[in-house]
């Protein structure tokens, strides 16, 4: 493998509206943002990365704001100039800044692309090169759809119809207090064996065990991260109770963190965010203890463009990934993404990985520079 040496990195903070606003326990934003890195080695290759982060501290602490601000005057200065064998070597060059996993991520997903182009392979390869033989990727990802809270549970199902026949085979439906049981059972009347799965975004507290034990009768694949963000102790509190597999999210942000869970029985499903633990190098060691603990994984999504969609569709396509992930067709988000080919639903719900190496996609400058204009005159008070 070739190294590279940082020339440059340039930060692009962007706004793209939404073919439609997901609204989920947080709230709902009408537009999918981010900080993209673009990074300039000497051999004159691009890499780029997403730092996938919102206006608003919602799902995670980090934002656009602090996001710009951490790449800018401290993430950037510690890699320029710096020569890199291996991208796993960037945790370790940025290790003096604690927290920020979002925008670490951006710029170790900026490495990960250069090197993979520079030595001219897929990025799903550069993955599996980093694990034991029979990791290669399956050259695509099983995936589902979320949908976000709906007005009414007619409104739910008709976007469930809308889905399932564009070729979705698994439903993720978002939930709140007051908005599950409910919703769980008209559902299943209208589609008793379509695989399901809900997901609540940390809005229930383990006072709600007796009201969650309802879900149970609904036949779901899981119950996504019900209790606090920050929690791995009360979820194990919770998962004894509940026939339905409870699926970590925000609690697990690191490699240990998993391994704690699994020793007190918090979880039986992962929903792995590789911007919500740092980059794909700490998202390897969390697959490895996947793996080995034959622990059901999939690729949450964070709405992410086609930079960060690329990239984690490569990571998806590993065969340790073993449940649909959150990684749905381009235009379910987007009227025109910032990068081509868009990404498009194949047979039995699949999506198909970028060709060509790196990421595989092509970003376009233009449409950069209007996602851009559109960030500042939207929001001119979050300027970073």
């Amino acid at each position: 493998m070739r190294a590279i040496t940082i020339r440059n990195i340039r930060l692009h903070s962007v706004a793209l509206p939404f073919v439609e606003p997901l609204r989920t326990s947080f709230g709902e934003e009408p537009f999918k943002t981010a900080v993209l890195i673009e990074l300039e080695t000497d051999g004159g290759v691009t890499g780029w990365g997403e730092a996938t982060v919102e206006i608003m501290p919602g799902y995670s602490s980090e934002t656009m704001g602090t996001a710009h601000h951490i790449l800018q005057e401290f993430l950037v200065p510690l890699l320029l100039g710096k020569t890199i064998s291996d991208a796993t070597e960037v945790p370790d060059l940025i290790r003096s800044v604690r927290g920020h996993p979002m925008a670490k991520h951006g710029v170790e997903a900026a490495v990960w692309d250069a090197i993979a182009k520079t030595n001219n392979i897929p990025l799903a390869d550069y993955f599996a090169a980093h694990l034991p033989s029979g990791h290669a990727s399956r050259g695509y990802a099983n995936v589902g759809v979320s949908i976000g809270i709906k007005p009414s549970v007619e409104a739910t199902l008709e976007t469930i119809t809308k889905r399932v026949n564009e070729g979705y085979k698994r439903i993720k439906l978002k939930i709140e207090p007051g908005w599950d049981v409910e919703l769980a059972r008209g559902v299943r009347a209208a589609y008793p064996d379509i695989l399901l799965m809900l997901d609540a975004n940390s809005a229930y507290t383990l006072d709600d065990a007796e009201h969650l034990k309802q879900l149970d009768e609904f036949n779901l694949l899981m119950l996504e991260q019900p209790l606090g963000h920050d929690d791995i102790f009360q979820h194990s509190k919770l998962q004894p109770q509940l026939s339905t597999p409870i699926c970590l999210d925000e609690s697990i942000k690191s490699a240990d963190d998993l391994r704690l869970a699994l020793e007190l029985g918090a979880c039986r499903i992962l929903n792995l965010k590789p911007s919500r633990v740092g980059g794909y190098t700490e998202s390897l060691e969390i697959y490895r203890v996947c793996v080995e603990s034959k622990l059901p994984l999939w690729i949450g999504g964070m709405l992410e463009t086609g930079v960060g969609r690329a990239a984690n569709l490569a990571f998806a396509s590993l065969p340790g990934v073993t449940l649909p992930c959150d990684i749905s067709a381009t235009s379910r988000y987007f009227k025109q993404d910032i990068s081509e080919p868009p990404f498009v639903l194949g047979a039995e719900s699949r999506i198909a990985v970028a060709p060509g190496a790196g990421i595989g996609v092509q970003v376009h400058p233009e449409r950069i520079a209007a996602a851009a204009e559109m960030w500042k005159q939207s929001y001119p008070y979050h300027q970073g």
